[in-house]
């Protein structure tokens, strides 16, 4: 079967997918000619992109650890992406067998290969649905059978936000999950920086505008404001590669470069709500 065989109804072949681009930085085999020369695009301007996409990845399995050992048990990833192994309720269930996820993402192909890839997990869900609609994520059925949003539940937003221009109020989108989370919850967030390489930053800008692409590089107040309402845990807002709970070191296969500040910077933050959620609702 030809890749342009292999591509749902739907789907544009010739408009590339951050899923799909992401897919391809971290070595995974579901993308297309159209993700890989966008990705090699990227890659041209800064090179170590496909680097800081794994410590990316890494991040997040050292989060979902975290929150797993803190005794959340069930896990709302928001932009998930592509499968990639090890997935959160595979890194979740390591530890509390009883996790419950529910991926979400607004890709179609997400969607249909985490559909087989999820067919016999139960306890694991994967919706078609966009950030930038909380209510309807938070209203849809196989999201509220498994998120019982009276108890802890870690919602993911890794690698997401900068994808949500100003004009889309990606404070707000954040503020519509808080209000549904109990306290004991955990917001996990990363985000390109502001301080990245100027140059790198004009650059990854003029390369991916008006695409699905297109980033937003914020300053650390502008991230820190994502997260009102939460107490930040570890180290607060940190390089993703340095982000670490002490005592909560983890064997990992070392990522070369990644010292100082990369041309591409991605900051990351755990934070823990600690005082009572707003009556959910939207």
């Amino acid at each position: 079967m030809s890749e342009l065989e292999r591509v749902p109804p739907g789907v544009d072949p010739r408009v590339p997918s951050v899923a799909r681009v992401y897919d391809y930085l971290l070595g995974g085999k579901d993308h297309l000619a159209i993700d890989r020369a966008f990705a090699d695009k990227l890659l041209a301007v800064a090179p170590e992109t496909r680097l800081v996409a794994r410590a990316n990845r890494l991040f997040l399995v050292r989060a979902v650890r975290h929150l797993a050992r803190r005794g959340v048990r069930q896990f709302l990833d928001l932009g998930t992406g592509i499968p990639t192994s090890p997935s959160v309720h595979e890194v979740a269930r390591a530890l509390a067998p009883d996790s419950r996820v529910v991926y979400v993402d607004y890709d179609p192909v997400v969607r249909l290969h985490s559909e087989v890839l999820l067919a016999s997990s139960p306890g694991v869900e994967a919706i078609q649905a966009d950030l930038r609609e909380p209510g309807a994520i938070l209203g849809d059925p196989r999201v509220t059978r498994l998120i019982d949003f009276s108890q802890p539940v870690g919602v993911l937003m890794v690698g997401i936000l900068h994808f949500i221009l100003d004009s889309e109020d990606p404070a707000g989108i954040v503020a519509d999950f808080r209000k549904w989370m109990a306290p004991g919850s955990h917001l996990v967030v990363t985000h390109a920086m502001a301080d990245s390489s100027p140059e790198a930053i004009a650059q990854l800008s003029t390369a991916t505008a008006g695409t699905s692409a297109q980033s937003v590089f914020r300053t650390r107040e502008e991230v820190l404001r994502l997260t009102e309402g939460f107490e930040l845990v570890g180290p607060g807002l940190a390089p993703v590669h340095e982000w670490r709970i002490p005592g909560e070191e983890e064997d990992e296969s070392p990522i070369p470069l990644l010292e100082g500040v990369p041309a591409v910077r991605i900051d990351a933050a755990v934070g823990r709500l600690v005082t009572p959620a707003e009556p959910g609702g939207l």
